[in-house]
C-alpha cells in the first residue's frame, strides 16, 4: 500500500506527539522524587524514566517525593524482586511525620521462590495504624510492571491494582472514626530486610547469597493537590479535579468483592483476637 509523503510526515508526527505526552504524563523521577538513604544503592536511570531500589547485607535505600499532597490519585508501576526474595520488603506509601502521622500503605512482603508475595495493606489516622488487610496477588508481580495506585479524597481512600480496586477505607468522622484529611502526605518507598517478622512471621530468613535484591519502578503519575506554604494547589481549580468526589460504582463495589473472596488471607475486620474496631460494622 502506497501512502503520500506528506501523510506519512503527518502520522510520524503524530506518534512523536503522543511519546512526548506518555512521557509527560509518566513523570520523571529527578524532578519528582529525591533519593534519601541507600549510599548509591537507589539509582535513577534512563533519563529519570527509571528507579530502581537495591537491598543487601549492609543496607537498604529509598526515595521520598519532594512535594506534599493533600488528598490524590497516585499511580506507581511497581516490578518486585525477583526469586528467593524471603525477608525482604518492598515499601511504597504515603505518609506525614510525627507521633500523630497520618498513612497509606502498600507493602510488599518477600517469599521463597515459586511461592507468592503478600500484599500487605493499612491506613494511619493520627499515629493509629491497626488496620491491616493482606492479599495475594492475582500474577507474579516480578515478571513485568503493575500499577498500584492509592485514591485519596474527602470520601475515602481506594487502593487498586492494575486498575482493579481491591479495599477502600471509608470517611466515616460522622460516626466517631478518624480519617486522613488534615496532614499533607509525602509519596515513600524503600526496599529493606525484615527478616524478623516478613517471611512466615520470621521463620524463613533472608538469603543473603541471593544479594543485592533489586525492586525497579516506573510511570509515576500524580492527579493531586500540592501542599505548599500553608496552601493546597486544588483550592482554586478544584472543577478540573474529578477524582475529588470519586466513588466505587457498583461495578467497582463487585470487583472489591470478588478480590476479598478470592485473594485476601487476612482482615483486621474479623480478628477476633483483637477486637472489634467499629469501622468494621459500618
Amino acid at each position: 500500500m502506497f501512502f503520500p509523503t506528506n501523510k506519512i510526515i503527518l502520522l510520524i508526527s503524530v506518534s512523536v506527539v503522543l511519546n512526548f505526552l506518555a512521557l509527560a504524563l509518566a513523570g520523571n523521577f529527578n524532578q519528582d522524587f529525591d533519593i534519601t538513604w541507600g549510599d548509591g544503592r537507589a539509582k535513577i536511570l534512563n533519563n529519570g524514566r527509571l528507579l530502581t531500589l537495591s537491598l543487601d547485607n549492609t543496607s537498604g535505600s529509598g526515595f521520598r517525593s519532594k512535594k506534599q499532597y493533600l488528598f490524590g490519585k497516585i499511580d506507581m508501576q511497581l516490578k518486585l524482586v525477583p526469586g528467593n526474595s524471603a525477608g525482604t520488603v518492598t515499601a511504597y506509601y504515603l505518609s506525614s511525620l510525627g507521633s500523630s502521622h497520618d498513612e497509606i500503605d502498600f507493602e510488599f512482603l518477600g517469599n521463597l521462590s515459586g511461592d507468592p508475595y503478600i500484599l500487605h495493606t493499612n491506613v494511619f489516622t493520627q499515629g493509629k495504624g491497626n488496620r491491616e488487610q493482606q492479599f495475594y496477588l492475582w500474577f507474579d508481580p516480578t515478571k513485568d510492571f503493575h500499577t498500584y495506585s492509592v485514591l485519596w479524597n474527602p470520601q475515602s481512600i481506594i487502593f487498586f491494582v492494575d486498575g482493579t480496586p481491591i479495599r477502600e477505607f471509608k470517611n466515616l468522622e460522622s460516626k466517631g472514626i478518624l480519617f486522613p484529611k488534615n496532614q499533607p502526605m509525602w509519596i515513600f518507598s524503600s526496599l529493606w530486610d525484615a527478616e524478623d517478622w516478613a517471611t512466615r512471621g520470621g521463620l524463613v530468613k533472608t538469603d543473603w547469597s541471593q544479594a543485592p535484591f533489586t525492586a525497579s519502578y516506573q510511570n509515576f503519575n500524580a492527579q493531586a493537590c500540592i501542599w505548599a506554604s500553608n496552601s493546597s494547589s486544588c483550592s482554586s481549580n478544584s472543577s478540573n479535579n474529578s477524582w475529588l468526589t470519586q466513588s466505587l460504582d457498583s461495578s467497582g463495589q463487585a470487583r472489591i468483592k470478588w478480590v476479598q473472596k478470592k485473594y485476601m488471607i487476612y482482615n483486621y475486620c474479623t480478628d477476633t483476637k483483637r477486637g472489634f474496631p467499629p469501622e468494621c460494622s459500618l
